[in-house]
Order: C-alpha cells, then structure tokens, then sequence
C-alpha cells in the first residue's frame, strides 16, 4: 500500500508524467481503499464526488496490483476516453508493461459478409446518402485493423448504412461465416482474452451475462477484479438486460434479411417470399394497433385497444407459418438457418410475452413513430445480479459520483442485491475536493408554483431571466420533461426577441449532443435548453457555463408502466415506495444535473432549483443536504451580486 500512496506523491510518477496532475487527499484515500479492496477480494462502493479523479484512483491499484480486471464504463464516449487516453497516460506514467484491449458489443464493428452483401445488393439502400457511406466503409475496411466504427469518420456513426454494414447476434453466421478468419469482432474477442486489462461498457457486460454473446463469458472466470464506473446506470441497463423484448423493428429485420438470403440461396421457392412480405404486413400491422407514438404503456392502457388482440393473433400465426417455411429452406444456406433460428426465438419470446407474467415481471410496451416494442422487465434485479456475484473470489468496485442520499447507499445497495452479500459490501464517500461555499451558490426562487400547476412553466421562466441576465447568457436550463423543454425554449426565443438580448439560445435536437456541446463551448455565452440528454456525461470546464438552472425534481412520470407496477409491488410487500425508490432516484439523477456547474478548481457559478418541493416538503431537505455544500440563498438580488463579482463571458 506503501507503494499505491508513492506513484500520488507530489513528486511521484503521475506528477512527473502528467502535466495537469496535482495530488489530492481524497484521490489518494480513494485509491488505498481500492488498493485494499482488490487485494482482498472485496466488494467496494465508491462515492467521489467531482474534482477527486476517480479514474486515476482506480486505474492505478487495478494496473499496480496485476491480476485480469475488466473495467466497465457508462457509455461507449467513457470507454474511448479511458482506452485511448487516461488508460495510456496512467499505464506509461507508471511504467508497467500492462497489455490493454477495448472490446465492444459487434454492432460496433463491420462485418466482411454482410458488407459484401450491401455492396452487391443496391436493394438495401434506403438512399443514395446510404450508398455512398457504404463504399466508404468499403475503402476504409480494407485499411483498418479494428473495424470499429468510430474510427471511420467518413461515415456518421449513426448512419443507417452501418445497420446493414455490421452483424447483429441474430444475424452472425459464426464459424459457418466465410469470412470468419478475417472477422472483426473475433479479433477484438481474442485481444481481450490475451489482455490484462479489457475495457467494455454496461450494455456490453449485461448483454454478455444474459445472452453469452459478447465475449465476456470466456473473460469473467479469469478475471480478478471487476471495476464498474458511472456505476448508478447499473440498475437501470441491468433491467433492460434481465428482462425480455420483441419488437416489429427486429421482425422486419428479420424479414429482411431472410428476403436477401432467399433471392440468393432459394430463388426458386416463392413462397418464402409471398412469406416475408405477410410478416412485414403483421408487424406492420401491430405498429398500427398502438396510437400515437413515443410513449410507454402499461397494462391497462394496451389491454383496452380494441385492435391489439386481432393484430397479435395475425403476428403470431404469421410468424408461425414463416417459420415453417423457412425450416424447409434453412439447410440451403448458413444465412437461411440463421434466419429460421431468429424467427423459432422471436415466436418464443412473443408467446412468453402473450402469456400472463410472473409476480415479479411488468409487461409493458413501447411506441416510437415507426416501430413497437413488447417488453417484460422484472420488478427487482438484486436476485439476478446478487447471483452474477456469488461463487468468485474477485473484487467488485462500484463507482460514480452519485451513489447515496446524503451519506446513505442502502438504496443503491438493495437494488443491486449487494446487502444480501456475505461478507457484506463496504461502502465509501469521497467529497469534492472544490470548495465549493465559495465557488457556488444553491438558489431556490421565493413564490414559485407547485410543480404540476399550468402556470409552472412560465413562473420558471421569468425567475429564470434575472439569473441569465446576470450571467450574461453561460447557462444550461434542464428540463425534466421533453413538453417542459419545447416550451420553456419557445418562452426565452419570445424574451430574447422582445428584449433584444444577443445571448445564443439552442436547443436540445439542433445537432447531436457533441455538436451542441462544442458550440457552446465556443460561444462562451449561450444558453442551452436541454432534457435528459444533458444532465450527466457533459463536461464544460471554465468560464462558458456558469449557470445550472434545474426546472424539477427529477422524479420519474408516475405513469410510466414499470415505476407504477414496481409502487404497486412494493405497497403490497408493506414498504414505502416513495421514499425507499422514488425519491433516491430523484436525488441522485438531481446530484448529476447539479455536477454540471463546478468542472474545476476556477470555476465559479449558480446552481438555480425552481421546484419549491425541496424547501417546502420535509422531505425536501434530503435533497439539498445531498448536494455539494454550496452557500444557500432565495434572493435574487444574491444570484446579481454574485456574478458581479466574477469576470464576464472570455469572448
């Protein structure tokens, strides 16, 4: 451990090699328990608040102390940032010949075979855009030696072309694939096994445990430690995983693909084809049954469509008659078997939906414009994921910023079903090292609306105004709904108009989010309306955002499917729903939004909460005591004097 506390000195390794490095208290505490952790096999959770620099604290005990770790990130953006920066950085730093690989799920990886079949086949093409980015990626194939996708920056990563470029699990030919020697997503598989250090995303790790179809399950019984960071997205992409989904998109692929493997390997059996195109009808069909779009039904608002019991008959009894058909076919060619596998699953899983769930599943539906998903999601993951756990003498660490309520992770813990674990999980908080009643300011307006009044959005709009004028613009305001966002934006373009105020003002959907981010950044003084897609994974360091206006509480719509089966369950087993889940939920996504102010030891700013909940409910002081400990005010006259006293936007 000696050794672990020498590479954080002033003048150790990290301080030699790494020109932005400077020794913090809490990183280094941070380190040494992870240190400890590893060594001992042990179960960590770890809250670090921002400025500790987590990822140092964890990557140097995880390289220092050998052994196989597997460290997962939140999104594949974490996972490159790690693998091709702070991964090198640390490991040169330190001078350890540690072998290192990124593996990612193999849709993020072209494929041989069905790029050949995309060059060959204009069919495919939705568009002329679309065949020009396939032979592009044809160029760049030829040149690559990893064929991940993000190292084609001719093409948009979410190019509609990289859909027919890529494989899917059900589409893989596997060993059958004529190209398997040359295969991308093997060669990444193989680098991983080699590897000492392989670093993957949350997606990819649950998609492995459920289906074994990514590459970890050779990976895992080698592995010594286990390090999970932006760990509070676990719960939620853990009940993706764990639960089951059938979709019309994936049936229209489905019948796709079986289309171009016929006219190849079954020209002269018709009636697969007649086939294809009645379980695209079905599927379309079902899409049909379902109005509106982008919205969540639950139970009883499906089970009322007079439509949907006849449209999920005719699906059905398509998917069985094209399923039929195509085990007649199937040994003509890999690809057909292939398709005759897919279609037997998806007819399992619509009949495992169809049916009634178990106690503790909700099945629910979800609409977009053009598609339909039929999902069944268990009520808790802690059984599940508590079982991926047991059995292995490894080290599990847990990390993220925002892990507790105030100083308690029993919410985190429960959900997770590390409190069942023998010996139990040790737990931890690292507070920022930023100071922060000096840096920030808490600012809750006087005289505001309940939250579900009519007259909530404009009452956040005008207290909003005082704080962007006095920090000329610098401003992310984040709205806890989508409705919520268009209309506040809508609100400022009138202001900004009337006032003549030459603040940029964009919104969320005006580009991706890193275009968004980078025009912000250089403007220096706009101001960003934005939903979810902002409140976490955003980092604006410096003077260009000195304002976080949050309109809500970020308590999940108690009308979404899953929340309200899961209260229903949950009353029934005696507990309190809404302090036990919904409130620990809101706390933590709101300590996220809240992490977007202070990035560094300069920055300075406005933390702005509109929802007078977290003054005037007794439940609201678990929310500001959970934020970082800023000065607190509710007089706007305190918001001016502030930004008076700091310099104005650079440009």
């Amino acid at each position: 451990m000696k050794d672990l506390a020498a590479y954080f000195a002033e003048d150790g390794p990290l301080a030699r090699a790494i020109p932005a490095y400077r020794p913090r208290a809490q990183q280094l505490e941070m380190a040494l328990a992870i240190g400890d952790a590893i060594r001992g096999n042990r179960v960590l959770v770890a809250e670090a608040g921002t400025g500790t620099g987590k990822t140092f604290a964890y990557l140097v005990p995880a390289l220092a102390l050998g052994g196989k770790v597997i460290i997962s990130t939140g999104t594949k953006t974490l996972q490159d940032q790690l693998f091709h920066r702070d991964l090198p950085a640390v490991r040169d730093a330190l001078r350890l010949p540690v072998t290192v690989a990124l593996l990612k799920g193999r849709a993020n990886y072209v494929c041989h075979y069905h790029l050949a079949q995309a060059q060959t086949d204009s069919a495919r093409f939705l568009n002329k855009e679309d065949g020009a980015h396939i032979r592009s990626i044809a160029r760049w194939a030829k040149h690559t030696h990893t064929g991940d996708k993000a190292e084609c920056s001719e093409v948009p990563e979410n190019s509609t072309a990289w859909i027919v470029a890529t494989s899917t699990r059900e589409n893989c030919l596997g060993q059958d694939c004529p190209h398997v020697k040359e295969c991308f997503v093997l060669a990444a598989r193989r680098a991983a096994q080699e590897a000492e250090v392989v670093v993957v995303n949350h997606h990819l790790f649950f998609a492995d445990v459920m289906l074994r179809d990514e590459g970890l399950a050779e990976l895992l019984p080698a592995c010594n430690t286990v390090v999970f960071d932006e760990a509070h997205q676990l719960p939620e992409t853990a009940s993706l995983f764990f639960g089951e989904s059938v979709s019309t998109s994936q049936l229209l692929d489905l019948a796709r693909d079986t289309r171009n493997e016929a006219l190849t390997a079954a020209r002269d059996f018709p009636q697969l084809q007649d086939a294809v195109r009645a379980l695209e009808k079905a599927a379309r069909d079902l899409r049909l049954a379902f109005p509106g779009d982008n919205q969540r039904l639950g139970a009883p608002q499906f089970g009322s469509l007079p439509e949907l019991p006849v449209a999920l008959g005719r699906l059905e009894d398509e998917l069985e008659r094209f399923t039929a058909l195509l085990e007649t076919q199937a040994e003509r060619s890999e690809g057909l078997e292939r398709c005759w596998q897919r279609a037997t699953e998806l007819g399992e899983r619509l009949k495992r939906w169809r049916m009634p769930p178990g106690a503790e599943l909700v099945r629910w539906v979800e609409v977009f414009s053009q598609s339909a998903a039929l999902n069944a999601t268990p009520l808790q993951i802690s059984g599940v994921f508590k079982k991926q756990m047991e059995g292995t003498a490894r080290a599990w660490i847990f990390t993220s910023a925002t892990l507790a309520v105030g100083r308690d992770f029993r919410h985190y813990c429960e959900e997770l079903g590390l409190d069942q674990l023998e010996p139990q999980a040790n737990t931890a908080i690292w507070g920022s090292p930023f100071n922060y009643a000096e840096q920030a300011l808490l600012y809750a307006p006087s005289g505001m609306p309940d939250p579900n009044s009519p007259a909530f959005v404009e009452a956040v709009v005008e207290a909003a105004m005082p704080a962007i004028r006095a920090a000329q613009g610098r401003c992310f305001l984040l709205c806890t709904s989508l409705r919520a966002m268009q209309r506040i934006h809508e609100r400022l373009v009138e202001i900004f108009e009337r006032e003549s105020l030459t603040f940029p003002l964009l919104l969320q959907g005006q580009g991706s989010r890193s275009e968004l981010l980078e025009r912000f950044r250089k403007l220096g003084n706009a101001v960003l309306v934005a939903s979810q897609s902002f409140w976490e994974g955003v980092d604006v360091p410096g003077d260009a955002l000195s304002l976080v206006i949050i309109d809500k509480l970020p308590f999940a719509p108690p009308d979404d499917p899953v929340l309200a089966a899961r209260i229903d369950w949950m009353r029934e087993q005696g507990r309190n729903p809404f302090m036990e889940y919904q409130l620990p939920r809101a706390v933590i996504n709101i300590k996220q939004g809240a992490g977007r102010l202070i990035r560094s030891e300069r920055d300075h700013g406005v933390l702005m909460i509109c929802d007078p909940r977290m003054i005037d409910k007794a439940y609201g002081r678990r929310v500001w005591q959970s934020l970082p400990p800023m000065r607190r005010t509710r007089d706007v006259q305190e918001v001016e004097a502030f930004f008076a006293r700091l310099p104005g936007p650079a440009n």
